[in-house]
């Protein structure tokens, strides 16, 4: 599946919610639908910020990927399991923006990821950026982030809206 039609599952199914639905936290400790909009949506543009770092490293990088990156990348996806994030307002997504907003924001990842994948092939591999779990990454493999991330977060969009 690529990366533009896993957008457009999102982006679809963001036209089925109402206000309500979107913020309705089902429990606490659990995400609204917007939540998880919202942290999809800024780990894409975060991926993308770190794509464009690569870009303009002037430095080779030789330290490589953690075993956890290294299984990710070779696996091609995250694990099927929840991972819980730490405690922190930067892991905590809003639950106030609207479907517009959100819709801009797919918008605006959509023309990013067209900007840079015709780009990648000129960035130098041993251009890197430090991801905090998976170790140091090129471009080519925050790019390819996007798309792990966006799969990994479809089960929980389909549970949460198994709860409304």
């Amino acid at each position: 599946m690529s990366e533009s039609s896993l957008i457009a599952i999102y982006q679809n199914g963001l036209h089925k919610y109402s206000m309500e639905q979107l913020r309705s936290i089902p429990e606490p400790g659990v995400w609204s639908l917007g939540q998880m909009y919202d942290h999809v949506i800024l780990t894409a543009l975060d991926y993308l910020d770190q794509v464009e770092n690569c870009s303009s490293a002037n430095e080779e990088q030789s330290l490589g990927k953690t075993e956890a990156g290294e299984h990710i990348l070779r696996q091609g996806g995250f694990p099927p399991i929840k991972i819980k994030l730490p405690n922190g307002p930067e892991n905590s997504p809003s639950n106030t923006e609207t479907k517009e907003e959100l819709l801009r924001g797919f918008d605006l990842i959509i023309h990013r990821m067209e900007q840079w994948e015709t780009k990648l092939d000129a960035i130098n591999p041993n251009y890197k950026i430090q991801h905090g779990g998976f170790g140091w990454l090129n471009a080519r493999e925050w790019f390819g982030l996007i798309d792990m991330h966006f799969r990994h977060h479809l089960r929980q969009k389909n549970e949460l809206e198994q709860r409304l």
